[in-house]
This record gives structure tokens, C-alpha cells and sequence, in this order.
């Protein structure tokens, strides 16, 4: 199986051993951040430093005049990614053999909601979430598109993985996070991530919901689970919750806003790009999820995207219902973490990597090779010996 690791530029660029530690791994792709959320990463392997903390949701790399006048538009990394970052980590890692994709976070940046707050989603107590912009708003919506085709399509690469490509929810952990009091299920983060803000407002009311009766509904499903009732979860709680007309209404709304803006955003970059370019999504196959890994409809992004990269870390159960519907030639991989630290399992990557194949993966994705201890970077290396 062919296997890649996610890597930022600031893991390569001023470490001159980097490239070929990476490349002897076994893997034989680099997946590469070009346009990244904030964080604060360790680097326990750079000669110059050992934290990174990139203050902001930045792309890491020079953008060129599309975005002149415009009132969104990305922003410069600071000394954490200066200059063409993007491009001297592809390069080098180029130089040892490997393939370089780029790997483009979209609808996540607590900057721009910070900046423009009337970006972001809403939610039915009027709370605003500055890290999750709404993708239902057109100037939002151009946004994303524009930042995809050009993050995605940076020189030397033949790829990209679009993550974060749909809705964002109230799942996400901030400076000091103190979110987790109250054991939210699927249904009560559903709920938490029903959007309010004009625009969702008028969706709602071409779907025949009162944007108003409908935030008072939400409010008044979500009191039980405040006091501590337990979320039953899934699709069935929500329609609970909220009536299974009412419910079904929120989700053509929200699942129609997500599929165009996936439709759209793929074309933008496939234009933009090389004959050959892949485009994958980070994808969950249950269409009514919210977070990095958007929410679709597997059969419907398999005729969109190149294929799909399916987050692992509870096991690769969420890989059947994309293997269903893969197309010759489709991609569908399987993201393990490998930094056991963060709770990945690079011991037992062997078995999960097979079991992965079994339930029809064709690729391997590995989190993280910038953040994994030396000893987990040895355990990758012999799995993927043994693949």
C-alpha cells in the first residue's frame, strides 16, 4: 500500500536531515501543509528549535494578486513559516524521491472569525463560533474556493488533501479548552452546530422552517441535555429532539450548502491545476458530521474527488461505506496516528494498516512525522517494511 505522512514545512525547512529521515520511512509521499490552522507543535528532532507556535490560521507560502481588494483573503504566517516556506520544504523533500501533496485546511481559522465576525456560524443562542466560518455565505463561500484552488495547486506538487471542506461545529479545542462539562453526543452536536446567522436564517425559510421557531426549538431540545439527560445519539436523537420533519429540513439545507461548496471548490482546483493533479478530501461518511473531516454523502464525493481521506484513530470502521462506492482507480486512505504521545499507535500499525486493506483502504496516511518521538518513527519504519 502506498503510504504518506503529513508533515509542516517548519519540520524540514533548517533541519537538512529531515527530508531523508522522512523519505526512509518507507513512505513514499509527503503530504505537505500549504494553508494551515493555528497551533503550537513540537519539533523534538530541529537543531534550532523544539516548539513551534503558529499564532494564527495562515497560508505558508506567497499569494499572488486574486486576492487584491478583497475584503477576505488568507493570511501571511509570521517567523514560524516566513517567505515561501511551502516551497523549500517541497523541494527538498522532492530532492530525496518522494511525491509532495499539498495539505489545505479551508473552513477552520479563528482569525478570520475574529477579524470578521460576521463570518462565522451562529448558533441557536446567538453564540459565535470564530473558528468555524459559515459556508453558506457567498463572500465566505468565494472565499474558500479561491484559497482552495490556490493553496492546493503550489509549484512541484501533484496533489492535494482538502481538509476541513464543510461545516465546523462547536468541537474544537481552544486555549484552555473548558468545553467538555456537558458529554454532548451526535445529536447534541448537531444541534450545537445549527447555524443562525442570516444567511442559514433565510435557508432555513426555503426549506419552509421558521429561522426564529426553529432556534427556540433547538434551545428547548438542548435543556434536558444541559441537566445531564443522556444524548441518544446519531440521527435518531435529533429527529428526537427536534421532530422528524423539522430535523429533515435542517439537513437538506445543510447538506445541499456542503455538496456545492465541495462540487465547486474540486472544479476550482482541477482548472487551476495539471493534467494528473489528485484531489482528495478528508472525509467522515456520515453526512450530518461537522469538523475537519466534513461530513458526506460517500457515494456522491466519490463521483466529485479522486477519492477520500477517512480518519482511523477509533478504527478503520468508517472505511466501508466509502469502499462501497470507490470507482476504479479511486483513492481511499486510511489516516492512522503515529505519535503515540497524542494517542496514536504506530505498535500497531501492521495489523491496522491490514485490517484497513480488508475493509477496502488503498492507501495509507500517517499523523504525523514532524511530532512523532524517534522510537514511534521506528515502529513506522518496520511496518511499512512488512507492507
Amino acid at each position: 500500500m502506498k503510504a504518506s505522512a503529513f508533515v509542516y514545512p517548519w519540520d524540514v525547512n533548517g533541519d537538512p536531515e529531515a527530508p531523508g529521515r522522512i523519505a526512509a520511512l518507507g513512505v513514499r509521499q509527503a503530504t505537505l501543509a500549504s494553508a494551515y490552522h493555528s497551533t503550537r507543535a513540537l519539533t523534538p528532532r530541529h537543531p534550532r528549535h523544539r516548539v513551534v507556535t503558529a499564532e494564527h490560521a495562515a497560508v505558508l507560502y506567497p499569494t499572488d494578486d486574486r486576492w487584491r481588494g478583497r475584503r477576505l483573503r488568507p493570511y501571511a504566517a509570521g517567523d514560524w513559516a516566513p517567505g515561501d516556506a511551502f516551497g523549500e520544504a517541497a523541494a527538498a523533500l522532492a530532492d530525496t524521491g518522494l511525491e509532495v501533496h499539498t495539505w489545505v485546511v479551508l473552513a477552520h481559522s479563528s482569525r478570520l472569525g475574529a477579524e470578521h465576525p460576521d463570518t462565522s456560524v451562529v448558533n441557536a443562542y446567538g453564540d459565535r463560533y470564530p473558528w468555524a466560518p459559515c459556508i453558506a455565505q457567498p463572500d465566505t463561500r468565494a472565499y474558500l474556493v479561491e484559497l482552495a484552488a490556490e493553496a492546493a495547486v503550489r509549484p512541484g506538487a501533484r496533489g492535494t488533501e482538502l481538509e476541513s471542506l464543510g461545516w465546523y461545529g462547536l468541537q474544537h479545542l481552544h486555549a484552555h479548552d473548558k468545553t467538555g462539562g456537558v458529554a454532548l453526543g451526535e445529536a447534541g452536536q448537531y444541534l450545537m452546530a445549527l447555524c443562525f446567522c442570516p444567511a442559514c436564517r433565510e435557508g432555513y425559510g426555503r426549506q419552509g422552517l421558521d429561522a426564529d421557531e426553529l432556534a427556540a426549538a433547538v434551545r428547548q431540545a438542548l435543556e434536558p441535555l444541559w441537566r445531564g439527560a443522556p444524548d441518544d445519539g446519531g440521527w435518531t436523537g435529533v429527529e428526537k429532539l427536534l421532530g422528524e420533519t423539522t430535523a429533515a429540513a435542517t439537513r437538506a439545507w445543510r447538506d445541499d450548502t456542503a455538496r456545492t461548496l465541495q462540487e465547486t471548490a474540486v472544479a476550482a482546483v482541477r482548472a487551476a491545476a495539471p493534467e494528473g493533479f489528485q484531489v482528495l478530501l478528508h472525509a467522515d461518511p456520515v453526512p450530518y458530521h461537522v469538523g475537519a473531516n466534513a461530513g458526506v454523502d460517500p457515494a456522491h464525493i466519490l463521483s466529485v474527488a479522486d477519492g477520500v481521506v477517512v480518519p482511523c484513530a477509533g478504527g478503520p470502521g468508517l472505511l466501508g461505506p466509502f469502499a462501497a462506492h470507490r470507482r476504479d482507480a479511486g483513492v481511499i486512505a486510511a489516516n492512522f496516528g503515529v505519535v503515540s504521545g497524542m494517542g496514536g499507535s504506530p505498535d500497531t500499525l501492521t495489523a491496522d494498516a491490514a485490517r484497513a486493506r480488508d475493509l477496502g483502504a488503498t492507501e495509507l496516511r500517517l499523523y504525523h512525522a514532524g511530532l512523532a518521538s524517534d522510537g514511534d518513527l521506528a515502529l513506522v519504519r518496520e511496518a511499512l517494511a512488512g507492507l
